[in-house]
C-alpha cells in the first residue's frame, strides 16, 4: 500500500428495494390494515477490483445508473461494502453532492467554518486560509450573503475551494470541474496538476469525457455496477465510445462518436445566458450563446472551431465555423473557451443535436470532433410558428384587387330530362 492510495478487493454493494403491494380495500381490512411489502435485492456495485496509485489523477466514467456514485461513496467511507474490502491511505475529502456540508441559512463565511471543520480543519487553520478560500471561489462580494441566495455555480466553487484548502491526501470530485466557468476551470486544472505532482491522489467523475481525458491518466468504465474496462484513460474512453450501449443506459444504440488527435480537446459544451449561467432551453427568436470549453496541451496556431445543428431525424440544418463566420482565432494554449452567438435563434421548438469540433487551419485534421454528442432543447416563446424546424421570420403582404370582380354563378350539369 505504500504506492497505492485506494485499494478495492472484490467489492460489492447491495441495496434492498421495498415495493408496496397492490390490493383491494376488502383485502386491506381483512389483513388488519397491513400492507404487504415485497423486497428485491439490487446490486449497485458488483465484484469491483481496483487500485489507484498515489499521484495519479484517476477518472470514473459510465452512464447514469452504472454505479459510479455508489463506488465513490464506498471509497469515501460514506457507505460500507456488502462484501469485499476498501482501503484508503491518507485523509479523504469528498465533493459528491451540491451543498453537502452546507447550511442554507448561514452566510458563505459561516459555511466555510462549518464545512472546514467537517473536513478536519481546526479554527486557526480556517481563519488563516479564509481569505484564500474566498478568493479562489471568487466570492469576495458575496461571502456574507446567506447560502440560499448562491447560484449552483457559486456553491460548487465554494465547496471545491474549501476542500482543496483542507489539503486532503485523496480528493474525490463528482462533476465539479465541469460546472464552473472558464476562469474557475482553468484554476481548478492548474491546481489539480500541482496537487498530483505533489504526490496526492484525485478521483474525478464527470460526464465530460474530454475533461476526463485531459485531466486523468488512468480511468475505469462502470457499466451495470461492474467494471467494463480500466487502464489508460484515453483507451478506456475510446472503448466507451465504440461500445453499443443499450437504450436508456447511454443514449441511442450507436451512441455519440468522437475522434481526433487530442492536441486540443473540448472539455464542455453548454448553452448559457448573458450572465454565463447554464440555461435549460433556448427560445426561438431570442439570442443564444453556446460556450465551448477547451484544453490545448500545446500552442495550436489558427485552429478552426465548428458547430453543426441537426434535427431530431438527423437532418443537418447548419454548420457554422469560426473561419467561415469571419472570426479567425490566432492561437489557443491551455484552458479557454469560445462562444458561438446566435443573435436571433432560427430554430423552432424541438430537441436538436449539436456537433462540436476543433480542426486545424485547413479544416483537414481533427484535433477533437464530437459528433452529435450534445442536446439542445428549444421552446417557441412568443413565436407562434409550429411547423418545420426553422423559423424564417417570414412576413405576409396582401394586395387587394383594385376593382371588384363580378362573380359568376356556378354552372350545374343539365338534368337528364333536358
Amino acid at each position: 500500500m505504500t504506492d497505492v492510495a485506494v485499494s478495492l478487493r472484490a467489492v460489492s454493494k447491495r441495496f434492498t428495494l421495498r415495493h408496496e403491494g397492490q390490493s383491494t380495500l376488502r383485502d386491506f381490512v381483512l389483513r388488519g390494515f397491513r400492507n404487504p411489502r415485497t423486497r428485491e435485492a439490487f446490486w449497485a456495485v458488483r465484484d469491483v477490483d481496483l487500485e489507484i496509485p498515489r499521484g495519479v489523477p484517476y477518472g470514473i466514467i459510465g452512464a447514469n445508473g452504472s454505479g459510479k456514485s455508489t463506488l465513490l461513496k464506498l471509497i469515501a467511507g460514506i457507505l460500507r461494502p456488502t462484501t469485499g474490502t476498501v482501503r484508503t491511505r491518507g485523509r479523504v475529502a469528498a465533493l459528491l453532492e451540491l451543498g453537502a456540508g452546507f447550511h442554507p441559512d448561514l452566510s458563505g463565511r459561516e459555511n466555510i467554518h462549518l464545512n472546514g471543520s467537517l473536513l478536519g480543519m481546526d479554527r486557526r487553520s480556517i481563519a488563516r486560509q479564509l481569505e484564500s478560500i474566498v478568493a479562489f471561489a471568487e466570492l469576495e462580494r458575496f461571502v456574507d450573503m446567506p447560502l440560499r441566495h448562491f447560484s449552483s455555480g457559486m456553491t460548487v466553487r465554494l465547496g471545491f475551494a474549501i476542500a482543496i484548502h483542507a489539503q486532503p491526501d485523496i480528493l474525490i470530485a463528482d462533476e465539479v470541474l465541469s460546472v464552473g466557468d472558464e476562469s474557475f476551470q482553468r484554476r481548478c486544472i492548474d491546481w489539480v496538476h500541482q496537487y498530483v505532482a505533489d504526490g496526492h491522489s484525485l478521483i474525478l467523475v464527470s460526464h465530460s469525457l474530454s475533461l476526463i481525458e485531459a485531466v486523468c491518466r488512468q480511468a475505469i468504465w462502470m457499466r451495470g455496477g461492474r467494471v467494463a474496462a480500466s487502464g489508460d484513460a484515453a483507451a478506456v474512453i475510446d472503448r466507451y465510445h465504440r461500445s453499443s450501449l443499450p437504450q436508456g443506459e447511454g443514449g441511442d444504440s450507436a451512441g455519440p462518436r468522437r475522434w481526433g488527435t487530442g492536441e486540443a480537446v473540448i472539455t464542455s459544451v453548454r448553452p448559457i445566458d448573458d450572465e454565463g449561467e447554464t440555461i435549460e432551453h433556448a427560445v426561438t427568436g431570442e439570442s443564444l450563446r453556446i460556450r465551448i470549453g477547451y484544453l490545448a496541451s500545446r500552442r495550436v496556431e489558427s485552429p478552426q472551431f465548428g458547430l453543426a445543428l441537426h434535427a431530431s431525424d438527423g437532418t443537418h440544418l447548419a454548420g457554422p465555423n469560426s473561419d467561415l463566420c469571419n472570426a479567425p482565432i490566432a492561437e489557443i494554449d491551455g484552458v479557454g473557451s469560445v462562444d458561438v452567438v446566435f443573435p436571433r435563434l432560427p430554430l423552432l421548438a424541438g430537441l436538436y443535436r449539436l456537433t462540436v469540433a476543433i480542426y486545424d487551419r485547413h479544416a483537414t485534421v481533427a484535433y477533437d470532433h464530437h459528433d452529435r454528442a450534445y442536446e439542445l432543447r428549444v421552446e417557441n416563446g412568443a413565436i407562434r410558428e409550429i411547423y418545420g424546424s426553422v423559423w424564417l421570420g417570414a412576413m405576409w403582404e396582401h394586395r387587394p384587387a383594385r376593382r371588384r370582380v363580378q362573380s359568376h354563378p356556378m354552372r350545374t350539369a343539365p338534368s337528364s330530362g333536358s
